[in-house]
């Protein structure tokens, strides 16, 4: 599996607030909740997102609470991957559960600019930034883990199983 898309670039602590406001989490449709990621930290995110962009951030990325509205609105809102540094626990477990790739790599969340085109392959963890011509080894997921982001989720893996 690979992803190739322009990076949306955040700072550290980046909590679910500001991922998904509290204020529309009386919806669970996925394209409702897309329509207002990351509108508390950046108003233009849904205009400019394109299908197979990548998030980077810095450290502790989906802090605050363990709603799962976070990652369905980046997955739902077209996003291919999260880098950071590191990951809230839950929200890295939630990603997971609902099929959202995210890697943690300090040194690509360092590396990586707001624009730059990256490529990234999952079954190795390589980050690719095309417009620096620079990569990194970000952690690769197990194989059972690539299983459940290829099936879109848990649920979809456990119902083919």
């Amino acid at each position: 599996m690979k992803a190739l898309g322009s990076v949306f670039k955040y700072g550290d602590n980046v909590d679910t607030d500001v991922i998904i406001p509290a204020r529309y989490l009386n919806s669970s449709d996925p394209a409702e909740l897309a329509k207002h990621c990351m509108e508390d930290i950046d108003v233009d995110f849904v205009n400019k997102v394109q299908k197979g962009d990548i998030i980077v951030a810095n450290k502790n990325f989906g802090c605050g609470s363990s709603r799962e509205h976070a990652p369905i609105s980046i997955k739902a809102a077209g996003v291919s991957c999260v880098i950071a540094e590191t990951f809230a626990r839950i929200f890295y477990r939630n990603a997971i559960n609902i099929g959202l790739p995210i890697l943690e790599c300090p040194e690509a969340a360092q590396g990586v600019d707001a624009g730059d085109q990256v490529e990234i392959d999952f079954d190795s963890g390589m980050i690719y930034n095309r417009t620096k011509g620079t990569s990194f080894q970000g952690q690769a997921f197990p194989p059972f883990m690539q299983e459940i982001i290829k099936a879109e989720g848990l649920i979809n893996y456990i119902n083919k199983k």
